[in-house]
């Protein structure tokens, strides 16, 4: 039913939920995958801007895209075989997830800024306000859930 209120209309009756944007990328690895990676990323921030309207702060911007770096080269890196992108996003947050063809689950180290290397899911764990890891039928699955603005 649509109500009309001083000119304004005003849709009702609309409870179904709106699904999050959604997109996946694969990549075999070759050179140029990790920009590659990155510029799907900065794409899918874009569209999120366009389709739901989601306010991207800077800090998140930039969080978004160095996830995704860590996380592809890591899965670049570190797996025998292609690895997939997977985004997800609403007005409020974006998912990212890798997944890659090796069960070795990624470590954590301790803080150690004398430590050369080794600092990408450190790296990750400090940007995003939730990190999972588990293994999968084919490997592996990464994810890390970001903040579209900054709380603080």
């Amino acid at each position: 039913m649509i109500y009309h209120l001083d000119g304004a209309v005003i849709a009702t009756g609309f409870d179904v939920p709106v699904e999050p944007l959604r997109r996946a990328a694969h990549f075999t690895g070759e050179p140029g995958c990790i920009a590659e990676a990155r510029t799907f990323a900065a794409q899918f921030l874009q569209q999120l801007r366009t389709e739901w309207c989601a306010v991207v702060d800077e800090r998140a911007d930039g969080a978004v895209l160095l996830v995704v770096s860590e996380l592809v080269t890591n899965a670049d890196r570190h797996s025998e075989g292609p690895y997939i992108l997977e985004l997800e996003g609403t007005d409020t947050a974006l998912t990212v997830t890798v997944y890659d063809s090796s069960a070795r689950l990624p470590r954590v180290f301790p803080r150690d800024p004398e430590r050369v290397g080794r600092h990408g899911l450190e790296i990750v764990r400090a940007l995003a306000r939730d990190v999972s890891v588990e293994r999968v039928p084919v490997g592996k699955r990464v994810c890390a859930v970001l903040p579209l603005v900054d709380a603080g």
